[in-house]
């Protein structure tokens, strides 16, 4: 959920990006009360633009529905909408409301709300494991090893700005793209279609929830770029805003963040000011571990 529009904030003191990550991701539940909703309070991460990341209140809002099921049930799809920026400089509620519990499925929607009105929905499923048809696609050949490639960091380090900053030092993930990254320069190639590795910067608990949450939290990195890179567009241009309309999901096997995963991604259309990616994500043993669909909008001067 990004607004290349909004202000920038000054700097602040760096917090540990893990300790981070795993703070967000441990929802307060004001000691089991609930109305209609399961209630859950979470704390929101600091940003340079001061608007709530889309990637971390999908994480959260993970969470909020993951804590409200049998521990034998996980997550296989969530769909939402972002209906309002979220401001970073405040907690953010979560409410669950239980719509079914079925013998292998349950469904809950999830709510996360500030000053009193939602910024996100979202519908989760969750199914108790089971065997079946398996097969599925197959990870691209001949991609550079994530280790030969260059980090935010070594990229943008050397920009004195607080998105530069924020982007190289203050996220949990390291990312490294495929192709030459769109920070701040077009691309050459008009193509639609982005890659990159990406991982947690250290190690995380084993926890499965906390991996497929965390999941969600990365898979909102970069996946509006092959719109971007089909159009010669850099994050940086001026006058163009970009923001998050909604977001999809389907986890298909165990995943951990905490290691190299490939993130591929495709633009089949843009339009009307909204374009539209897909992700396919992979672990690094080559199984797809993660779908991911996203619309943006997309405007520019």
């Amino acid at each position: 959920m990004t607004d290349t529009n909004a202000g920038l904030e000054v700097e602040a003191p760096v917090e540990d990006p893990m300790e981070v990550l795993i703070g967000l991701l441990d929802l307060g539940d004001f000691d089991g009360a609930r109305t209609n909703e399961d209630i859950f309070l979470g704390p929101s991460q600091k940003q340079p633009r001061h608007r709530v990341f889309g990637g971390q209140v999908l994480a959260q809002s993970m969470m909020a529905g993951m804590r409200t099921v049998e521990p034998d049930r996980v997550a296989h799809s969530m769909h939402g909408y972002f209906l309002r920026p979220g401001d970073a400089n405040k907690p953010i509620t979560f409410g669950v409301e239980r719509l079914r519990d079925g013998r292998s499925f349950s469904a809950r929607r999830v709510h996360a709300y500030q000053d009193g009105v939602p910024i996100l929905s979202m519908i989760a499923s969750f199914q108790v494991e089971d065997s079946g048809l398996d097969h599925q696609a197959q990870m691209p050949e001949g991609i550079p090893d994530p280790e030969t490639l260059p980090s935010t960091a070594e990229l943008l380090s050397h920009y004195d700005h607080p998105m530069a900053r924020h982007m190289s030092s203050e996220r949990p993930f390291d990312v490294r793209h495929i192709d030459p990254a769109l920070y701040v320069s077009p691309p050459t190639d008009h193509v639609a279609t982005n890659a990159v590795w990406m991982k947690t910067m250290g190690p995380l608990p084993d926890d499965p929830n906390l991996h497929r949450a965390a999941l969600a939290y990365a898979s909102d990195y970069t996946l509006l770029e092959p719109i971007l890179r089909k159009h010669g567009l850099a994050w940086m241009t001026p006058g163009m805003s970009v923001a998050s309309l909604d977001h999809a999901m389907w986890w298909h096997r165990p995943v951990r963040v905490d290691e190299w995963m490939l993130y591929v991604q495709e633009s089949p259309s843009a339009q009307g000011a909204r374009g539209l990616s897909t992700g396919r994500i992979f672990n690094r043993e080559g199984q797809h571990v993660a779908t991911v669909a996203q619309e943006g909008m997309v405007r520019i001067p």
